[in-house]
């Protein structure tokens, strides 16, 4: 945990908390003893002069305590705040970068977890930190020096008091911690089930599936709920056991104050500014148990955002990066591509082996599970090839920058995703400078004029996800979102599956005849064989094996897999449509 605050809090913000704090523990020190003299020497003895002078000064020591502890509420609470936010920045930064790899190792639902409840714990502790971790210690051997000078015999109620506390404060912390602790894990399982079920509740009404992830949900809440009772129930008796022995503690004090009052052997004053330093010296206990117990929960949260921070990119960064031309000669080549995911034992693809320059079209296909999106991951390096080379432009894309390696590439992903807002700020989300007219004439390759037009133009509301247009329609506006940016390598990702066989046919027609798509290299992933007859290569894949590559008319004669999707198709009426 001081690993994560070291480099995101002030030093100077500490410094003065600790100060502030300090005068306020002083000034609470002092005033006990004000109030002593203020009995002894001006109630006693009926000095009307020395209570006004007694009672003013206790009003600017009272003054200056609550200017102290302002200042250590505000630098605390600005200290605390700011350390979550910075880690809240460097998580999403860093989830920015990550690599396929990397997410699927931690996962969505937990990532949601560490930068929303796991940095409110650790805001928790910091501010805790600044206010009962300094306070405590102080107030605590300040009271009893106090407390001694104004009586020592009666500190030898202590010896009995702070061991029973000791003890207590050690079971409750026994049995609290682990369950704290468990506490986030079961928060990640919680998240992940009622995510799930929110991203599929139409999976899980078409499947009347209602009462099974109910009950999944239940299974999980309730597991949450019986942590979180134990540790509170466990917590709630905490404090009505402090109180017991802190009222027992008075009564003692009481007891042998009066006696020693009686005998005359101590001031009545003396025995005021006694009780409260007793009780400044029991709460001092109850403030640093509540610091023991959340400490751990601070720390179990510490580890899960160090592990996120600290993950190593399967992708490693090029030590001496390479830059593309200025106007460079388009290409994309794989070079005998063999790929296999993080821990699997099988390859994931293997000999795959194609070129292509600026004008053409590649397109991949192959049956469900042939490894088609895989090999698309591979051309903006969201993985790293095991063996072999994937080159954009003549250079192997683990040699260029990350950012300007994407810079150069427009991928259109199979599930369209829109961003809330309006149309223009979403087409303009790759090339912010683009003008009106680039984004109309990118709407119009991907067919898309009529129902904007029908809307409110680029100035139409999207709303999260695009929810508010249809699966083809949001297909579309993805593809024009790529078209805007103006890249070397188009990539179209199983993104015409949602469009009718004529839009499909319109808008790869309107793609080969655009200048801008002419100067670049498309590549098509596609189910239908209509989709990718008229590209110049394609690619047959078969359980990550490239078994053939060649134009429509090539593959159909000579391939048998190709074939056996072509034959597939015409039964189902499939290639009529071409």
């Amino acid at each position: 945990m001081i690993k994560l605050a070291k480099k995101r809090v002030s030093g100077w913000a500490v410094f003065f908390a600790i100060a502030f704090m300090t005068g306020q523990v002083f000034t609470s020190l002092y005033l006990p003893n004000l109030t002593s003299d203020l009995v002894n020497y001006g109630v006693a003895k009926g000095d009307t002069n020395y209570i006004w002078s007694a009672g003013l000064k206790m009003l600017a020591v009272s003054v200056l305590s609550v200017i102290f502890s302002f200042g250590n509420v505000y630098l605390a609470a600005k200290t605390s705040q700011g350390l979550g936010q910075r880690l809240r920045q460097d998580i999403y930064e860093k989830v920015l970068y990550m690599s396929n790899d990397e997410f699927d190792q931690v996962g969505t639902s937990s990532l949601i977890t560490r930068t929303t409840n796991d940095v409110v714990q650790i805001q928790n502790v910091a501010m805790m930190a600044l206010r009962m971790m300094i306070m405590a210690p102080i107030m605590l051997v300040g009271a009893s020096f106090m407390a001694y000078q104004k009586d020592a015999q009666l500190t030898s109620i202590f010896v009995v008091v702070i061991p029973i506390m000791v003890v207590f404060v050690g079971v409750v912390m026994y049995f609290a911690v682990p369950l704290f602790k468990a506490m986030q894990t079961k928060t990640d399982n919680l998240n992940l089930v009622f995510r799930e079920g929110l991203t599929g509740v139409r999976v899980i009404r078409a499947f009347v599936r209602d009462a099974f992830e109910q009950n999944r949900f239940d299974e999980a809440n309730k597991d949450y709920t019986r942590n979180a009772r134990k540790v509170f129930s466990i917590m709630a008796v905490m404090f009505p056991l402090m109180t017991l022995i802190m009222s027992g503690t008075n009564i003692a004090i009481i007891w042998n104050g009066g006696h020693l009052i009686a005998n005359q052997a101590m001031a009545v004053g003396n025995m005021i500014a006694f009780m409260t330093y007793a009780m400044q010296i029991l709460m001092s206990f109850m403030m640093l148990s509540m610091v023991f117990v959340f400490i751990p929960r601070g720390q179990a949260s510490a580890a899960r955002i160090h592990e996120v921070l600290n993950l190593k990119s399967t992708l490693t960064p090029a030590e001496q990066p390479k830059t593309f031309a200025d106007e460079p000669e388009t290409s994309l080549d794989f070079d005998q591509v063999v790929f296999r995911y993080h821990g699997a034992e099988h390859l994931a693809l293997t000999g795959v082996d194609a070129h292509v320059t600026k004008g053409q079209t590649l397109a991949i296909i192959g049956g469900t599970g042939s490894g088609k999106s895989t090999l698309i991951n591979l051309i903006p390096r969201f993985y790293d090839v095991e063996t072999g080379a994937v080159r954009i432009n003549g250079l192997d894309v683990r040699d260029v920058d990350q950012q300007q390696l994407q810079s150069e590439i427009a991928l259109v992903p199979q599930k369209a995703v829109l961003f809330k807002g309006s149309l223009r700020d979403n087409l303009r989300y790759g090339n912010p400078e683009a003008t009106d007219e680039e984004l109309w004439h990118a709407l119009e390759i991907a067919q898309s004029t009529d129902f904007v037009k029908e809307a409110e133009g680029l100035d139409t509301f999207v709303e999260q996800g695009g929810n508010n247009f249809s699966g083809g329609q949001k297909q579309r506006l993805a593809i024009a979102r790529a078209l805007v940016k103006k890249a070397s390598v188009y990539v179209f990702d199983d993104s015409f599956s949602a469009l009718d066989f004529k839009t499909d046919s319109n808008l790869r027609r309107a793609l080969r005849e655009d200048e801008s798509i002419q100067k670049a290299v498309v590549v098509i992933v596609g189910q239908r064989v209509s989709t990718v007859a008229d590209a110049d290569q394609i690619i047959v894949l078969d359980e990550g094996k490239m078994v053939g590559i060649g134009t429509h008319s090539e593959l159909k004669a000579n391939n048998e897999t190709y074939r056996e999707i072509v034959e597939s198709q015409i039964k189902q009426g499939g290639e009529m449509h071409e």
